[in-house]
């Protein structure tokens, strides 16, 4: 008995759907252009939410966007803590201040 799955073209093969923190379905064509300079909060979440779910890893999303890994371990941390909101840069100094409450 073959799978019947096995014998379809890739974009045919059903998967699991994500969404970004916005709820909008979230494709690696979603996330944020590779010469990206401007990060706002949708664009950061965006990357969180793509490595999170697998749909690219912190290795690639670190070097297609020029980011360490404590920046972006910085955005997840931020989303965490306080959402969206938390990543505002201008929010940034704020928060950093504030402990994180468990």
């Amino acid at each position: 008995m073959t799978n019947a799955l096995a014998r379809r073209p890739q974009s045919e093969v059903p998967h699991h759907q994500i969404y970004d923190p916005t709820g909008q379905p979230l494709t690696r064509d979603d996330l944020p252009p590779p010469n990206t300079k401007r990060w706002v909060i949708l664009r950061k979440a965006q990357v969180v939410a793509g490595v999170r779910s697998g749909l690219i890893s912190l290795e690639e999303a670190c070097q297609r966007y020029s980011l360490s890994v404590d920046e972006f371990l910085s955005w997840q941390s931020l989303f965490d803590a306080h959402g969206m909101n938390g990543l505002r840069a201008t929010r940034l100094k704020k928060y950093r201040q504030q402990p994180v409450k468990s």
